[in-house]
Parts: structure tokens; C-alpha cells; sequence
């Protein structure tokens, strides 16, 4: 984890770990039968992470109070591990204890008078949220750091994209706003799950 922190998960080779460690590639086989194994475990420490973190958030009065503070917390653990989501749609198996995590979700909506129905449109309608991030369509063809390319870019796509070019112009995100992805900001985050929980709230009974 400390070497996906530090360089992104595509640093993450048996040689490059096994050089970190100071030993041979070929020994991890001894404790792992495969790569893909240490990235199983990667994402499971992570939701372990993100479990704690949860854990420690003090109870909010109401459900959907605990439900934000809920998202929060796995979202302050992904703006630290921001390789993490890429993973995860990479993996083939369910990690046990994430099934606990939504149990735990379930629990606050049903408790507060969800019907079984309702809540579970409503982890269809979150998506990814409760895991900290926005599971975007696609992201920008081009980034901002060649501003010369990019303004060209953008004069081309405003002749057959007008509307997603102006918003796109429009929506450049604050410096200082955390982000895991081109669209998904903190304040996107926010907005997008209060707006979902003042839905859920008038469907609530």
C-alpha cells in the first residue's frame, strides 16, 4: 500500500516489492501463489481501513446523518489510497467483509422505517458512494497540463459539443477541493449525496 501511496498501483510488481523487502521475486510465491492474490489482499486491507474508519465516526443523531458520515469516512480513506478505485473494478471477487459494510448500511435504513424495496434502489441509485468515490462515464479526452493543446482541444469540440464543452469550461475544479477523479470532487460528492438522501427522506415510510 505504501508503494501504491507513493507511485501509483501500476509500481506494484512482485520484483519491485520483492526489492523494497530486500529479496528475491521468486521468494513472495512462497506466501502468495499469484500477483493477483497481493492485490486481492491490497484491496481487503483497504476495506479494512475503510471499516475502522467507519467504526470510528461518533453516532449521528438521525439516519441520514449517520449515512453521510458514513460515506465520508470511506471517502477520507480513498483520497488517501486514490489508486483504489481502478483496482477495485479490476478484482473478480467480493471481499467478505464489504458485505458487512452494506449489511451495516441497510440496518440504519431499515431501522429508520425504509422498506427493503426502497433501500435497495437506493444502494442502486449510490452506486459507488458508499465506498468514497463516483464511479464516472468517462473522463476528459485531454488534461490541462498542455494549456495550448488543451485550448485547441477544446475550440475543436465546441463546434459539435457545445454544451458539454461550456460546462466542461465552466466546471474546472478548485486547486484546494480533494478529488479521486476528473469529475469528483469533494463538493461534487457532497452535493450528489445530499441531494440523494433529501430524495430518499420523502420516500422514507
Amino acid at each position: 500500500m505504501a508503494l501504491c501511496d507513493a507511485e501509483g498501483v501500476a509500481a506494484l510488481t512482485m520484483r519491485r516489492l520483492g526489492a523494497a523487502l530486500g529479496v528475491e521475486a521468486m521468494s513472495l510465491y512462497h506466501y502468495l501463489p499469484a500477483k493477483e492474490a497481493l492485490l486481492d489482499g491490497v484491496v481487503e486491507t483497504v476495506f479494512a481501513e475503510i471499516d475502522a474508519a467507519v467504526t470510528d465516526v461518533e453516532p449521528a443523531d438521525g439516519w441520514r446523518a449517520r449515512i453521510r458520515e458514513q460515506f465520508l469516512a470511506a471517502r477520507r480513506v480513498m483520497l488517501r489510497h486514490p489508486w483504489m478505485p481502478p483496482l477495485l473494478a479490476s478484482r473478480t471477487s467480493v471481499p467478505p467483509n464489504l458485505f458487512f459494510y452494506y449489511d451495516a448500511i441497510l440496518r440504519t435504513m431499515v431501522e429508520a422505517g425504509f422498506s427493503y424495496h426502497i433501500a435497495h434502489r437506493a444502494l442502486h441509485a449510490f452506486g459507488s458512494m458508499p465506498l468514497g468515490f463516483v464511479q464516472e462515464p468517462f473522463g476528459p479526452a485531454m488534461t490541462s497540463e498542455d494549456d495550448d493543446a488543451f485550448e485547441e482541444h477544446m475550440a475543436a469540440l465546441a463546434q459539435s459539443l457545445p454544451h458539454l464543452t461550456a460546462m466542461m469550461e465552466s466546471e474546472a475544479h478548485d486547486t484546494d477541493d480533494p478529488t479521486m477523479g476528473w469529475c469528483d470532487s469533494q463538493v461534487e460528492f457532497e452535493f450528489t449525496l445530499d441531494l440523494l438522501l433529501d430524495g430518499l427522506d420523502r420516500l422514507r415510510g
